[in-house]
């Protein structure tokens, strides 16, 4: 009886879930590894949320705890070289069958995109080790879903991932590429939005340049990478006749007038043949187009519309301030707002008569705040004056009716 207790011990011993949980490469890792080394950093890490351990990477026996015995055992790859990071990963992501088991949201196509882009071409066709393989965005051992702010590819963080090398000027220096991108991303409209007014919506690096399939986009593509947000600017564009000029002279599009990582936020001042203007920098009064004619109709149609705009604004606050009932007024000028707001997009016709309608019904809008709002006024002062001689009126009838009580009483 007493071997067949220990016998049926050890066996449930054997058979543990503890037992079948066992994995010495944490364990022995850890002992001297500080807290900020591979095994502490795993438990962060997407994959060891999801069940996975280090053997399904590394391969190997993880309840062996000796190094030689581990590195003879089946499947056990190690270390990848950085050359071999992309197929490494691949060897789970780009299974369809494996990946529906996991998260059947993510792509499968990642390492095809990454052949295609300048990393990718650089680390398979000119085996150079310094371009950015898988690792070096998602990092190594705490892997985050990009939804998580610690994420290295949360969009917040997606700038200072890529400023890790593309802001680095001696890591870059064999490239010829300039490394003030992320200086002047900071400083930009789309900048501003993401890292201060924590706009996730606004873009970052891989919105333009793509994730896996990271590239430059090329002169002729910008007008269509701007384009997946700023659609009907580029509707616009397209048919404006600035297209064909760009692309006969090889013009890099919307970059020309609004830069490209230092996109700063459209003024009135851009428009028109002041010194402040981009139109300046191609167009001149004598360079036989009517370039310079149309952006100084184009600006005045938007100065008139603003001041309308402002004028309004200041009689209808007056309005308000003096109690009448406004309601009407303010809905009007909202409609005078988007009028202003679709004047200024039409700019991108780069045409007189498109522009021209949208500004004239944004006046017209405008007067009519104005003029009511006048009207208003008017009629605050009517009523005041009203009361006024109501109040004499009343002020005289009540001293009257005094009196004649006083003299009924004597």
């Amino acid at each position: 009886m007493l071997r067949t207790i220990i016998t049926l011990s050890f066996l449930s011993v054997l058979i543990s879930p503890v037992h079948a949980d066992v994995n010495n490469c944490i364990t022995c890792h850890q002992e001297w590894e500080d807290n900020d080394g591979p095994s502490f950093k795993f438990s962060r890490d997407i994959h060891s949320q999801n069940g996975l351990g280090c053997a399904d990477c590394h391969g190997g026996d993880p309840t062996l705890d000796d190094m030689d015995e581990v590195r003879q055992s089946k499947n056990y790859r190690g270390v990848p070289d950085h050359l071999q990071v992309p197929d490494f990963c691949a060897r789970c992501h780009s299974d369809a069958s494996y990946m529906h088991n996991h998260n059947p949201s993510l792509p499968v196509d990642q390492l095809a995109k990454y052949k295609t882009s300048v990393h990718g071409q650089r680390l398979f066709g000119l085996g150079d080790k310094k371009v950015a393989n898988c690792i070096s965005c998602h990092t190594v051992h705490e892997i985050g879903d990009a939804k998580m702010p610690h994420s290295s590819t949360h969009p917040q963080n997606i700038p200072k991932t890529c400023a890790h090398c593309h802001a680095d000027a001696k890591y870059m220096a064999e490239y010829d590429i300039p490394t003030n991108q992320y200086d002047d991303y900071k400083q930009s409209v789309h900048g501003i939005a993401l890292l201060v007014d924590n706009d996730l919506g606004a873009p970052a690096c891989n919105d333009c340049h793509g994730n896996h399939g990271a590239a430059p986009p090329g002169v002729n593509s910008l007008a269509a990478v701007c384009g997946v947000c700023h659609a009907l600017e580029a509707q616009l564009f397209d048919g404006s006749p600035h297209k064909a000029a760009y692309e006969e002279y090889d013009i890099p599009m919307c970059e020309i007038c609004h830069s490209n990582h230092k996109i700063l936020k459209p003024t009135d001042a851009m428009i028109g043949s002041s010194d402040t203007a981009v139109c300046t920098d191609c167009h001149a009064p004598d360079d036989g187009t009517k370039g310079i004619y149309t952006a100084d109709s184009i600006k005045t149609l938007i100065r008139d519309l603003v001041e309308a705009r402002d004028s309004a604004s200041v009689v209808l606050e007056d309005a308000k301030a003096k109690g009448m009932m406004t309601v009407n007024e303010e809905f009007l000028l909202k409609d005078v707002n988007q009028s202003l707001i679709q004047t200024r997009t039409m700019v991108h016709s780069f045409d007189v008569d498109s522009v021209a309608p949208r500004a004239e019904d944004g006046l017209a809008k405008a007067d009519t705040v104005r003029v009511n709002s006048l009207n208003l006024i008017d009629e605050y002062y009517f009523r005041r004056k009203g009361l006024g001689i109501a109040t004499l009126i009343i002020t005289f009838l009540v001293i009257m009716l005094y009196i004649r009580i006083r003299r009924l009483e004597r």
